[in-house]
């Protein structure tokens, strides 16, 4: 009995899981994620490990590919603490930090809040990661915003990538 296609279905297990190493996209590693899934359950039937075939499919393709896109989606996200007045007036803003972001495939959540104070103690307290906040009342024109970020990934992601002459960034280290 001629058995080459069980040494090809086991070969495709090294070069899926090098394929989910490779992946920068966290939404392409979970498609090719599923895929080393499906292949390690398409193995294990072809071996006749039918019990261990189903569990695999079940487990390590359905469900934790499931479980990792939830999380991907959930950690993903940046949340922008802004004042509810002020919102529309920096779409121009909101537009270069989401380019920015989509390059890192993350999303911008914008959270309002009602005074500079509540504003800032979000930031403090942690229900935000940043601040976009109007500049100070000096008159200063040229930067109208002023963005403060507690990260220091997003900081450096920022300070590196904005082209706007919009906004000051900033980072503060707050104590853990």
């Amino acid at each position: 009995m001629n058995d080459n296609y069980i040494y090809i279905i086991t070969a495709l297990l090294p070069l899926s899981a090098l394929m989910v190493v490779l992946q920068v996209n966290p939404y392409n590693a979970l498609v090719v994620q599923g895929i080393l899934g499906a292949v390690a359950a398409l193995v294990f039937a072809v071996l006749g490990a039918a019990d261990v075939a189903l569990t695999q499919a079940l487990m390590g393709t359905f469900l934790a590919v499931t479980l990792y896109a939830i999380a991907v989606r959930s950690s993903l996200v940046l949340r922008l603490g802004v004042i509810a007045d002020g919102e529309d007036h920096f779409q121009p803003l909101m537009e270069e930090l989401r380019r920015i972001f989509r390059k890192h495939y993350m999303r911008i959540e914008v959270i309002t809040y009602i005074n500079s104070k509540e504003l800032h103690k979000a930031l403090v307290d942690k229900e935000i990661h940043a601040t976009c906040d109007q500049g100070d009342e000096t008159g200063e024109q040229s930067q109208p915003y002023h963005t403060v970020t507690r990260i220091q990934r997003i900081y450096e992601i920022i300070k590196a990538e904005i082209s706007s002459p919009l906004t000051t960034i900033s980072y503060v280290n707050l104590p853990k």
